[in-house]
């Protein structure tokens, strides 16, 4: 247990196992999981349709390269396609892959044009490798990783006229995420996002969605671009993309692929059979009944957390969309609350010292959220009282 390199701040659990919305430690001690992986297992853990298709991919293969063809990859890819718009689909690991293809889509497809220059957004989050770092507008990720790549500008979200100022002959896309997750639960005012995606067409820029954290369902549609009624050029997909195993997902629209040719991009476990046999199993699981369950629980946690605010001056701001819910705190205070919502049996995340994140699985109760707001009121009446 010493031996791993130590980047995670990790909560006091160590897993046994884990059922449904439930994870149990090796005490035997049940945790109800409203945070799911960091937005990975919609579904609950382990779920049935997805353990099935999984043990039985495993009886044929685990992996066999990319130079052959998978026929679950193929039908995958052609289910997104079916449930997203037109184009081709390239799969890799991870989220931060997921964004690094589209970073060097911009790149291969402004090359000899001097065109390559990404607007990205304050606050953003796209990944851990250097070039998706480098599109995060978040000063804290950057430390003691400078020099940071060259070719990226940073608007304020939901500001359009900022986007404006920072285009010119050399831009050629936009990234933003619908939801900014990492950032603390920032949702896009819709009125932003379509007049990006007009201001796009205008010159001639691609964009670019990065919905590693909304997508699958999350926001109470199956992707937030349907949501907004935006549809960029490109989407990016992971977290849920692979139904609990790894698997990121690239979306390039119809005719975008003609910037790739063999051996330009690839991925030796990219797509691996039973990540891709999960992400399936997951996505035909994601149905029109549970996205509108998503929106009705969404609905009830949100007005729930929002009677708190009256009661509680320590709450600057309750926000999200669907089941992708954030609690901002005048104070940094965020931490506590995790602590005092773990010693109850509950287990969510501060995405800042400031703001508490509530990313459940879509099998939770209304039971289950009203028992989750009814701690954290404990937790604000203990901090009232001064109490830790």
């Amino acid at each position: 247990m010493g031996n791993i390199l130590p980047v995670y701040k990790k909560v006091a659990i160590t897993v046994a196992r884990a059922q449904g919305k439930y994870i149990w430690d090796l005490s035997g001690r049940k945790y109800l999981d409203f945070i799911s992986g960091i937005s990975v297992n919609v579904l609950g853990h382990r779920p049935p349709a997805v353990v099935k298709a999984v043990k039985d991919q495993l009886g044929k293969y685990m992996h066999v390269s990319n130079l052959y063809t998978d026929m679950t990859q193929e039908k995958y890819a052609d289910l997104l396609i079916k449930k997203t718009f037109p184009g081709k689909v390239f799969f890799s690991n991870s989220g931060t892959e997921a964004n690094e293809l589209a970073i060097k889509f911009v790149r291969k497809a402004g090359e000899g044009k001097n065109k390559f220059r990404i607007i990205s957004f304050a606050n953003s989050f796209h990944g851990r490798s250097m070039s998706t770092l480098s599109a995060t507008g978040q000063k804290k990720f950057h430390e003691g990783f400078r020099p940071l790549l060259t070719g990226f500008d940073f608007a304020k979200f939901n500001d359009i006229s900022s986007v404006k100022k920072l285009i010119s002959p050399r831009t050629a896309a936009v990234l933003v995420e619908p939801v900014q997750g990492e950032g603390g639960v920032y949702p896009a005012e819709k009125t932003f996002l379509r007049d990006l995606k007009k201001l796009c067409l205008k010159h001639k820029l691609f964009l670019i969605f990065d919905e590693i954290q909304t997508g699958f369902g999350r926001t109470g549609s199956l992707f937030a671009f349907q949501k907004y009624g935006v549809r960029p050029h490109i989407l990016t997909l992971a977290k849920a993309a692979g139904g609990g195993l790894p698997l990121g997902v690239t979306v390039l629209g119809a005719g975008l692929e003609k910037y790739f040719t063999y051996g330009s991009h690839g991925s030796t476990f990219g797509g691996n059979p039973l990540a891709v046999t999960a992400g399936l199993a997951t996505l035909r699981t994601i149905d029109a009944k549970m996205l509108k369950r998503v929106s009705a629980l969404g609905d009830h946690f949100m007005k729930s957390l929002s009677k708190l605010a009256p009661r509680f001056s320590l709450i600057k701001e309750i926000r999200g969309e669907g089941l992708m819910l954030g609690v901002e705190f005048k104070k940094a205070v965020a931490g506590d609350a995790v602590a005092y919502l773990f010693g109850k049996g509950i287990l969510v995340n501060a995405c800042k010292d400031n703001i508490l994140r509530f990313l459940p699985p879509f099998i939770i109760r209304k039971g289950d959220v009203d028992l989750v707001v009814g701690e954290l009121a404990g937790f604000l009446e203990s901090e009232s009282a001064g109490v830790k």
